[in-house]
């Protein structure tokens, strides 16, 4: 009994351990294979007709403003008055009726001057995968500026890369590691899920043609 245990115990111990490996190095790998596709500066950012807007609650579970999505919107802003992008899909999460990024993006980026006309919503934006597939297969993008935080751009540019789209990140302004601690974390484990999605084949929860 002692012994089976002791087994158990070595192969959890040996799972642990590969866990741990393969998401440090999918985290390495993909940071590593982006870097020279995203950055802070307009100026290094490409020319390119559509950027797509990646979507996050408007609010904090507290109620009060989420930094990352007002940071998401100036970045947006900043790229489309600059003249790099014309046009901006927005995609997010509008799984349920009380919840909807993707509408109230597009409100925010219209109280800031952006065109109504300029704007596309994609509300089946429930992952980033779904988001960069769905630019592509639904939109019919094949070179994209991605706009979020950089650690979210690191995957985002990856997933789109792998997807067969020539894509760039504009990286919004981030928020100080104490208050966005919850979010790096559970992005270490979001990079190795990519990774593990990219391995299986995974496809977004809807990518038919509805648009």
């Amino acid at each position: 009994m002692k012994k089976n245990i002791k087994i158990l115990f070595k192969f959890f111990l040996l799972l642990l351990v590969a866990g741990i490996i393969f998401i440090a190095w999918a985290n390495y790998s993909i940071k590593k294979d982006s870097d020279a596709y995203i950055s802070y500066n307009i100026a290094d950012i490409p020319e390119t007709k559509t950027a797509l807007l990646l979507g996050t609650s408007k609010n904090l579970n507290s109620g009060l403003p989420n930094a990352y999505f007002y940071n998401r919107i100036q970045a947006a802003v900043d790229l489309y008055k600059s003249g790099k992008i014309e046009y901006i899909i927005v995609s997010g999460d509008n799984s349920r009726k009380s919840y909807n990024e993707p509408e109230d993006m597009l409100l925010t980026l219209i109280h800031y001057g952006i065109p109504q006309d300029r704007i596309f919503l994609d509300h089946a934006g429930f992952r980033t995968l779904d988001s960069v597939v769905r630019a592509k297969e639904i939109f019919g993008q094949t070179k994209l500026v991605i706009i979020s935080q950089k650690f979210h751009n690191e995957r985002a540019v990856f997933l789109a890369k792998k997807n067969g789209i020539d894509a760039f990140g504009y990286n919004a302004k981030d928020i100080n590691k104490y208050m966005g601690f919850k979010t790096n974390i559970r992005e270490y484990f979001a990079k190795a899920k990519a990774y593990y999605d990219l391995i299986l084949g995974v496809k977004p929860k809807f990518e038919e043609r509805k648009f």
